[in-house]
């Protein structure tokens, strides 16, 4: 029987994401604003993440805003469940959470739409990054990529960004914003973006990239005003003009912040990126924020988490999952003999 596309239904569901904030237990552990949230300095820390944002949203925002302190930054966690229709048992499955952000600006005491996305997190990208990759390595004598590497992930992905469920909530697709590869080199173009910065240039697409872009996502490189190093943002459309300057504000503010966290040796460097720029995850000359982050936890956590995947959705849908990709483009006989 042919899987139909409205056989795969998406439900959203938003979670407040302030000092208050407690993960949900289908959240991914992996995540950057869960992992914040636990322990014993989980409020401190929330509150001081918070207070980044809303300075650095001030701080590029500096215009009819004398005082600093004009907007605040407003953040809803999306979460988004994937639905077998069809399918009784184990039929739902947390696929994706992002973040929405809106910027409220206090003199007025309007609340301005920022961008969907910022961060974005995903079981099935753990499934494919901490298991099938490894897999396929162990099995072949090169280091490669799986022909198919990610497919089924992108084609969830644009599944979601065309359902009822993403076209009634949001306006515009997401803009997902992260690190630069410490394995790439970055080279410093004439283009200036009065918010998002110069612009730079990787020389090679990374892993990343080409998985990004399996979702419908291209990437263009900005080191905003005040930073020192660029950032990797992927988007549809016209990143430069589809989106107001407030809006990019908010996307800027709330994403450097946490990879001044997550990534300090990157994006809290006591040295600026110059004209030709290598990131460097063994740099020692950075500041840590006043907020903790467990790190390896997080490292340890995929694995885990990409096995919950396998276990929880691979498994037990992947007929299901093949006949719907199948629609667009087989998925290789490989992947389902594997997992059956």
């Amino acid at each position: 029987m042919e899987t139909k596309a409205n056989d795969l239904e998406f439900a959203i569901s938003t979670t407040r994401f302030d000092e208050e904030y407690s993960p949900s237990s289908s959240s991914r552990g992996t995540t950057n604003f869960a992992n914040l949230a636990r322990g014993e300095n989980r409020q401190q820390n929330l509150r001081n993440t918070l207070t980044m944002i809303d300075r650095r949203v001030n701080d590029l925002a500096h215009w009819d805003n004398p005082g600093r302190d004009r907007y605040a930054v407003e953040i809803e966690i999306v979460s988004v469940d994937l639905h077998f229709a069809a399918e009784a048992d184990d039929a739902v499955f947390p696929v994706i959470e992002m973040l929405d952000v809106q910027i409220l600006d206090t003199l007025s005491n309007v609340r301005i739409d920022g961008i969907v996305g910022n961060n974005f997190s995903s079981y099935v990208r753990d499934y494919d990054f901490s298991v099938v990759l490894p897999e396929h390595h162990a099995r072949e004598s090169r280091l490669s990529v799986p022909a198919d590497f990610g497919d089924l992930h992108g084609k969830l992905f644009k599944h979601f960004l065309d359902s009822t469920a993403y076209q009634e909530r949001f306006a515009q697709p997401p803009v997902i914003c992260i690190s630069v590869s410490s394995t790439k080199t970055y080279r410093r173009l004439e283009n200036r973006h009065p918010i998002l910065g110069v612009e730079y240039r990787q020389d090679e697409s990374s892993l990343t990239d080409r998985y990004f872009e399996k979702m419908g996502l291209r990437v263009r490189y900005f080191m905003p005003r005040g930073a020192v190093a660029p950032l990797a943002f992927y988007h549809r459309g016209d990143l430069l003009n589809d989106h107001s300057s407030l809006s990019l504000i908010g996307l800027i503010s709330t994403m450097e912040t946490f990879q001044k966290i997550y990534r300090p040796e990157i994006y809290n460097a006591h040295s600026t990126a110059g004209r030709t720029y290598r990131p460097n995850l063994e740099n020692r000359d950075y500041s840590l924020t006043p907020i903790t982050y467990d790190r390896e936890e997080r490292n340890q956590l995929a694995r885990t988490q990409g096995k919950f995947t396998q276990e929880h959705l691979v498994k037990p849908h992947w007929t299901v999952l093949e006949q719907w990709a199948a629609t667009a483009s087989p998925l290789a006989r490989r992947e389902t003999e594997n997992h059956r």
